[in-house]
């Protein structure tokens, strides 16, 4: 079966980091997220696409933590908005805005515009701590609602409208939601090819060697 490989989910939303533990539920891989390790600090997000986000964050969790890093980066892209909130969803409403608040805000930007098609887009990394990177990336469309609705998920899941279930992303449980979102879509396809990609993780991971007891003696009586 193979040695137990752990990968760090770099972010510290929960909803993400159960999301994907669900995913890769019975992979020989142990899922942690930042909230595991000390103190880290932030990456800017300053990519121009969200698969530049997504590199930035995982290669950076890699190299500090020293251990496999995945991350997403996802936003809604507004057709009637040019693309708005794009690749600033996260801080759409400000740094410190809630879900909430990023939901109401868009609302009333789209306040008397008929063209409701919008579509998220999700781009995941996985990085080993000497660089090297894997990319997927996916894509769910749908319609901004006219209201929130539903409680469940996060971000700007209320107010996303899935016409082929009739409900917003919110009102989906997170089974229902995995099979079809832009995240769970470019999960599916790393999941799919996951024996692979455990097999890229061991070729890319830095070898520990185990040092004889001599080994270390010798290396004292040098110092």
């Amino acid at each position: 079966m193979g040695n137990l490989i752990t990968l760090v989910v770099a972010t510290r939303n929960r909803g993400k980091t159960e999301e994907i533990r669900g995913l890769l539920k019975g992979f020989n891989v142990m899922i942690k997220n930042l909230d595991d390790f000390g103190p880290i600090p932030e990456v800017e997000e300053d990519g121009d696409t969200f698969d530049d986000n997504a590199y930035k964050k995982a290669s950076f969790a890699a190299r500090v933590l020293g251990l496999p890093a995945l991350a997403d980066d996802s936003g809604l892209l507004v057709q009637a908005l040019d693309g708005a909130p794009g690749v600033h969803s996260a801080r759409y409403a400000g740094k410190n805005a809630g879900d909430k608040e990023k939901c109401l805000k868009l609302l009333q930007a789209m306040q008397g515009k008929t063209d409701r098609k919008a579509a998220f887009e999700c781009a995941i990394s996985i990085a080993v701590p000497a660089g090297p990177a894997l990319s997927y990336e996916a894509r769910c469309e749908g319609l901004i609602a006219d209201k929130l609705a539903g409680s469940n998920g996060f971000g700007y899941d209320p107010v996303f409208y899935y016409p082929p279930d009739k409900k917003t992303f919110a009102e989906l449980t997170m089974e229902e939601k995995s099979r079809v979102s832009h995240r769970g879509k470019a999960l599916t396809e790393f999941k799919a090819e996951f024996d692979k990609v455990l097999i890229w993780l061991q070729q890319h991971l830095p070898s520990q060697t185990k040092l004889k007891c001599e080994d270390m003696k010798n290396d004292q009586e040098s110092d």
